[in-house]
């Protein structure tokens, strides 16, 4: 069974039980592991193990107060277009590799943040999220989740004005404002994880369901996305993957869609978890 790990106040974590508690993984083993999440991510492994043995009932917290499981990742990337449902409704040619850029990590945030509203054309994009465990270059798609520490759900979102102010468009900056990569609330264990490759997700916007897919809609998979990107460069544990949103953005609804303040985005990935993000004027 896949344990799931988190992170509060900077702090290694591990979520125990039905009410979601948390034992600090520092603490629990003696210094045997850090409280830094980054070491963590690094003996992936060795704290799988450990997890295995933990029976302290762990302590409640507040869940909305947790911060992104790995919160501060040497590397975050995104891939765009990466849903057949969603290149299609595009309007545009599936991509013949990975579409890939850069969120920056100040953008980074727990499950639950508010997302600050900057103009008139902020979008949705509920996404599969990927941290990275032991990492390495030219790695086999055969082998890839072997490389993987776990999966979160995640919204990557994107305010339209900024993607789109250049040609090229800047998908780096338009996806990397204040709060634009929230993703948890915890990481669940890549390990034994049943369904990996069909996970089913939505999205609801003020209760009303926006996105429904399926993960084997993605045109490149995990294996594929972890192949390619090792190809390239060097992925360090911790660093963190969001893996392309399905149809049902808001810039291609007809007319188009765009969060404002008061609205509220309900993101879900069955048997990995559900995360809230209210949007606040920013």
């Amino acid at each position: 069974m896949s344990f799931r790990f988190a992170c509060l106040n900077g702090r290694a974590q591990l979520v125990v039980g039905p009410n979601n508690n948390v034992v600090d993984l520092a603490e629990a083993s003696g210094g045997k592991f850090s409280a830094e999440p980054i070491e963590a991510f690094r003996r992936w492994d060795e704290v799988r193990t450990f997890a295995a043995t933990v029976t302290d009932p762990g302590t409640p917290i507040d869940v909305t107060t947790l911060d992104a499981p790995s919160p501060w990742p040497l590397q975050s990337f995104g891939i765009g277009l990466n849903y057949k449902s969603h290149a299609e409704e595009s309007g545009m040619e599936p991509p013949k590799t990975p579409l890939t850029f850069a969120k920056f990590s100040s953008s980074i945030a727990g499950g639950y943040a508010d997302v600050p509203v900057v103009g008139g054309a902020i979008d949705w994009e509920v996404e599969l999220v990927v941290v990275i465990g032991s990492g390495g270059r030219n790695i086999s798609k055969k082998d890839a989740w072997d490389h993987i520490a776990g999966v979160a759900v995640g919204q990557d979102i994107s305010d339209r004005a900024l993607q789109f102010a250049a040609s090229p468009p800047h998908f780096d900056l338009g996806k990397s404002r204040k709060n634009y990569s929230p993703f948890g609330p915890w990481l669940v264990d890549a390990k034994g994880l049943a369904n990996r490759d069909a996970l089913h997700m939505t999205c609801t916007l003020n209760g009303e369901v926006v996105q429904d897919s399926l993960t084997d809609d993605l045109i490149f998979d995990v294996g594929d996305i972890v192949e390619y990107l090792s190809g390239i460069v060097q992925l360090l544990p911790g660093d963190v993957i969001f893996t392309g949103t399905p149809g049902g953005v808001g810039v291609s609804r007809k007319p188009p869609v765009f969060l404002k303040a008061g609205d509220v985005l309900v993101s879900t990935i069955d048997g990995i978890g559900t995360t809230t993000n209210h949007c606040i004027q920013g």
